[in-house]
């Protein structure tokens, strides 16, 4: 007997967008305020992972710091 495979459908990409000096401003502002990075997400409609990856490049902590 062998097993059926379904594929799971690919969730459509979100369109880039870049980074403007405003964006990166409150990204900040939301690091030394210490925001949970999903709230951030739904305030800037970025998704986690591009908020992490950005904080990363600018060097700064996100969320939680241990």
């Amino acid at each position: 007997m062998a097993k059926k495979t379904t594929k799971k459908a690919a969730k459509p990409r979100a369109p880039r967008r870049e980074w403007t000096k405003a964006d990166v401003k409150e990204l900040k502002a939301h690091s030394k305020a210490r925001t949970p990075v999903a709230k951030i997400s739904k305030l800037t409609k970025r998704s986690i992972g591009s908020l992490r990856q950005k904080a990363l490049h600018l060097g700064i902590g996100l969320g939680h710091q241990r």
